[in-house]
């Protein structure tokens, strides 16, 4: 919602007639200077919106204020040019709007535009958000990363590595959209205030590493390429056990972990999943999540994943202490179990504790043969929102 400063104005003075923390709005307005504010100049609040209300007999600013739990300064500042003493039936008004429920609806088949679509409306009401780019697919869509918090002490969580485990990227929204709730709403999540993690950590969530991916196992195959993943896929137009990037290459195989060791027990050629590509970090969006974790001091990592009610916490046991911690209590407010060490190599969380001897996890959602069904969504996202809340304390 945006508004324009009038004299004597100040934006702890918005804070407190919007009842939003003072941090919020300061980060919503990059480039203003909190004390200096020109009379005219607009100014972001975040967490509302802005409805019409035609005057109706009898209507006045103070039972419309009264009505919607609001100060009637809030609508004097909205409609600086409406007399409150002369209404007249007919005219339109503008009514701020505190959101209160959730933009993002996963129950449903969430492709790239749709994330991107929600991605949109939630930069757009919750401006302190902000929105870089890690790269691009093979087919040149953004890999969004969407940043909460300005802090140095930073957390990176992803979803979607696998094309056909996409349900993480709506779990992964969703969690974004309730911490951006709580924020403005003054709740906490599971029993975690929200308003001191801000201020003390910076979250960047990628929502969705494989677009490309995403998209096929949805949609299908895209134009120009359809000759080329039929020929991936045997011929076959069920693409619903396709993990892989567009090329065929498994993004999560892809890591300098071992990586040669991992491919010789892997396909050696482009498939469906598996196939770890003929050299490490050889496709776009394995480079980009790499560069993004060497550009940044990360203090954790998440990697969500389908599934297995299960997470994976070390490798080759260069974790160091605090994963055990971390792990203990990840279990404890999912109930999912804690495996220290797995069979594999060459995953992004392998790759990011070898290399930074930082916490790192493999998170493996649900349960049930991938694509999980959105049923499940409810239940996974219990699970989900604890750790990742969690994560971030």
């Amino acid at each position: 919602m945006e508004i324009r400063v009038r004299r004597g104005d100040t934006l702890w003075y918005y804070s407190q007639l919007f009842y939003m923390p003072l941090v919020l709005i300061i980060d919503s307005n990059s480039g203003v200077d909190p004390n200096e504010l020109r009379i005219g100049q607009v100014i972001r609040i975040p967490g509302f919106t802005v409805t019409t209300h035609v005057i109706e007999k009898g209507d006045s600013f103070w039972k419309l204020a009264s009505a919607r739990n609001i100060h009637v300064d809030a609508l004097l500042l909205l409609n600086p040019d409406v007399n409150p003493n002369q209404l007249k039936v007919g005219q339109k008004v503008k009514i701020p709007v505190r959101v209160t429920s959730f933009i993002v609806d996963g129950k449903q088949p969430y492709d790239f535009e749709r994330m991107r679509n929600d991605m949109n409306r939630l930069l757009a009401i919750y401006p302190f958000m902000r929105k870089r780019e890690a790269g691009k697919s093979v087919l040149g869509l953004p890999l969004y990363d969407l940043r909460i918090g300005t802090s140095n002490r930073k957390v990176q969580m992803n979803a979607s590595f696998h094309a056909n485990e996409w349900i993480t990227t709506p779990i992964l929204m969703r969690f974004l959209n309730e911490y951006l709730l709580s924020l403005t709403n003054h709740f906490a999540i599971k029993g975690v205030a929200t308003l001191p993690l801000y201020t003390r950590t910076q979250l960047s969530a990628v929502p969705m590493v494989d677009p490309d991916g995403v998209n096929l196992v949805l949609n299908g195959p895209p134009a120009g390429m359809e000759e080329e993943v039929l020929a991936i896929n045997k011929g076959s137009r069920d693409f619903s056990g396709w993990k892989a990037n567009i090329r065929g290459v498994d993004l999560n195989k892809q890591f300098p972990a071992n990586w040669e060791f991992e491919a010789t027990r892997k396909p050696k050629a482009p498939a469906p999943r598996d196939f770890p590509g003929y050299a490490p970090l050889s496709e776009p969006e394995t480079k980009a999540m790499a560069d993004l974790v060497k550009k940044e001091s990360f203090e954790r990592l998440l990697a969500l994943h389908t599934q297995g009610k299960e997470f994976y916490w070390g490798y080759e046991g260069l974790e160091p202490p605090e994963s055990e911690r971390l792990a203990r209590l990840f279990a404890q407010v999912s109930g999912y179990k804690a495996i220290r060490y797995v069979d594999s190599h060459s995953g992004y969380k392998d790759w990011f504790i070898q290399e930074f001897r930082r916490p790192g996890f493999t998170i493996e959602l649900g349960e049930g043969q991938n694509p999980l069904p959105l049923s499940q969504f409810d239940e996974i996202y219990n699970a989900a929102s604890g750790i990742l809340i969690y994560s971030l304390t």
